[in-house]
């Protein structure tokens, strides 16, 4: 499928039953696919955007086997004309978009002087440049929605830093940096936005990398996309700019 079209169209600009309509990055597994598959509990339209196309295709059809409320779409959030397809592709399939949720995240567990400059720009580029492009995307639909919101998933590595994580860390810093000042911008025209800043879980990004962390010192994605939730479905008329989510057994923080 190229990039840009839908998996199972709907005829363009409907907005199903009135529902609020949420992009979600990086949606195929993990902690995006918690987030899926909680706001579409909680009732809203979602398009499921990930590079792995077939793997967010299969998410969608569990979420919504009737394709009416959920759709998949493949989205590289390191390409600007990607992004800017998936916000059309939500436009065309929902009729609206309220939540923008920057979800996609990489790293690469490795020395400053050994990774190599390609793999620091990589990941700079997926999980700073990407919620860049895709909220400059998706502002224009979120200022005309009566309840825009962006939701920047973040870490407790913008907050700490640990060996072998510089672009990790420079990318996460730098998200929260510019989630405080989208937020300090965006307000004046009735857009929120939070920076959600996440302990461990439970997801492939700890658990293939680091098998031997214990269970117990991580939290379960399910337990982040309720937070998600609660800051979604809050009055409009005040917003939470950051909030931290940790696990009851992390012991590095605070």
């Amino acid at each position: 499928m190229s990039v840009g079209r839908i998996e199972r169209p709907a005829p363009a600009g409907r907005r199903p039953e009135g529902r609020r309509v949420a992009l979600v990055t990086g949606a195929a597994q993990g902690l995006g696919a918690a987030i899926a598959a909680e706001l579409a509990t909680a009732g809203m339209a979602v398009l499921v955007g990930d590079v792995r196309e077939d793997a967010a295709t299969r998410l969608a059809r569990e979420l919504d086997p009737a394709g009416g409320t959920i759709a998949a779409m493949r989205l590289d959030v390191t390409d600007r004309h990607s992004g800017e397809a998936a916000v059309r592709g939500a436009l065309e399939r929902f009729g609206g978009l309220d939540v923008l949720v920057n979800n996609a995240g990489v790293d690469s567990t490795r020395p400053f002087e050994e990774i190599a400059a390609d793999d620091f720009d990589r990941i700079l580029a997926v999980n700073l440049r990407g919620p860049i492009d895709l909220a400059r995307a998706a502002l224009p639909a979120l200022r005309e929605s009566d309840r825009g919101m962006i939701l920047n998933i973040v870490s407790t590595a913008a907050k700490r830093a640990w060996p072998n994580a510089s672009a990790y860390h420079a990318s996460k810093w730098g998200l929260l940096g510019f989630s405080h000042a989208l937020h300090a911008e965006a307000r004046a025209y009735g857009v929120r936005v939070t920076a959600v800043i996440c302990g461990g879980m439970r997801t492939p990004f700890i658990l293939e990398r680091f098998p031997d962390t214990p269970l117990e010192n991580l939290q379960e994605p399910a337990n982040v996309a309720r937070t998600l939730r609660c800051l979604i479905e809050a009055a409009h008329d005040s917003v939470v700019p950051e909030i931290t989510i940790t696990p009851m057994g992390e012991t590095s923080w605070p």
